[in-house]
């Protein structure tokens, strides 16, 4: 199991948290690669902790579905399908439309302004090719107004939809195109106007549309083969 060697342990951070963190971010990037089998002994030397928090890490990964535990067989991490885009996103497009929803007739003008911000930094990334830079700020706009709603429940579980989001990115799944630049602005216009039902149709639209774009590139893909 390749585990970094460089790790570095994070400060203020129960034991528990810091293995979850760090395990979910390795699942996400590749580091520990699908199918890949996890020993908590070894992980519990590689973070420095002991292997209570290691398994309590990994119980709630599976949970999140990021591994799979077999009593008195193993752990290992799950496998990755490329076209499950198709059913992580639909979720997570509902949960941002009703986050919009809510946002709008209470959202500040100053949160506008900092949304505003969030999506020209998302406009250049998503311009200059910066893909992953891209991802993590639309990741931040969609956020920032879940926050808005101050619902722990809608939050919680749209960060584990994101989590697998960003797991895909990794996988070549998730493209972002200009496209969503315009439709965060109109989402901010929408709250301009305190217009609930336009801002959560189109927070709706703008997570949807990525299933759309990844599967007009697989057949792209394809069609290219076959000449």
């Amino acid at each position: 199991m390749p585990i970094p060697a460089n790790y570095s342990t994070p400060a203020r951070m129960s034991a528990k948290k810091r293995a979850y963190s760090q395990l979910l971010e390795w699942i996400i990037d590749g580091t520990l690669h699908p199918k890949e089998k996890l020993h908590d002994a070894d992980l519990a030397q590689a973070l420095g902790v002991s292997r209570t928090p290691i398994r309590e890490a990994l119980q709630l990964l599976s949970f999140q579905g990021f591994v799979e535990m077999y009593p008195g067989v193993g752990t290992q991490v799950t496998s990755v399908n490329k076209e499950d885009i198709s059913k992580i996103l639909p979720p997570l497009g509902v949960l941002q439309a009703l986050a919009a929803e809510l946002a709008a007739p209470i959202i500040t003008q100053e949160k506008i302004d900092s949304l505003r911000e969030i999506n020209e930094q998302f406009a250049q990334a998503v311009n200059t090719g910066d893909s992953y830079t891209a991802l993590k700020l639309d990741e931040d706009f969609h956020q920032s107004i879940v926050e808005v709603t101050e619902n722990s429940y809608i939050s919680s579980t749209v960060s584990t939809l994101q989590s697998h989001v960003r797991r895909l990115y990794f996988h070549n799944s998730i493209i972002l195109t200009p496209k969503s630049i315009e439709e965060h602005n109109a989402i901010l216009k929408a709250f301009e106007d305190r217009n609930k039902e336009e801002a959560a149709s189109i927070a709706r639209q703008n997570v949807f549309e990525a299933i759309n774009i990844y599967f007009d590139s697989q057949e792209n893909e394809k069609s290219q083969k076959e000449e």
